[in-house]
């Protein structure tokens, strides 16, 4: 009985170069200098994102801060504070009006 021949991608011993296949759209072969660029790059977008977001968040915070009554008005909550005294005051709030 004849061995079957490979099929296009297999190759015909184990040990043997496999064929190339042919890149399709725009991927290409990339350089490691360009790699590193690329790495480089998304790693600057992504931090430039995320200082972004902690601004937006701290700014936000800061607008809650503004809103909640504090006894001692130079006194900064943290963030987590702030979070709590905020459920608190609207749990005591909702209370209130449940109450009255």
């Amino acid at each position: 009985m004849p061995a079957e021949a490979p099929s296009s991608g297999e190759a015909a011993e184990p040990g043997a170069p496999r064929e190339r296949r042919r890149r399709r759209g725009r991927a290409r072969a990339r350089t490691e200098a360009l790699l590193h660029t690329l790495k480089r790059s998304r790693r600057v977008k992504a931090n430039d994102r995320e200082r972004n977001r902690m601004h937006h968040l701290n700014a936000a915070l800061d607008e809650l801060r503004s809103v909640l009554p504090t006894f001692p008005d130079d006194t900064k909550l943290t963030k987590i504070e702030t979070l709590r005294f905020a459920y608190n005051y609207i749990w005591a709030l909702s209370e209130t009006l449940r109450l009255a």
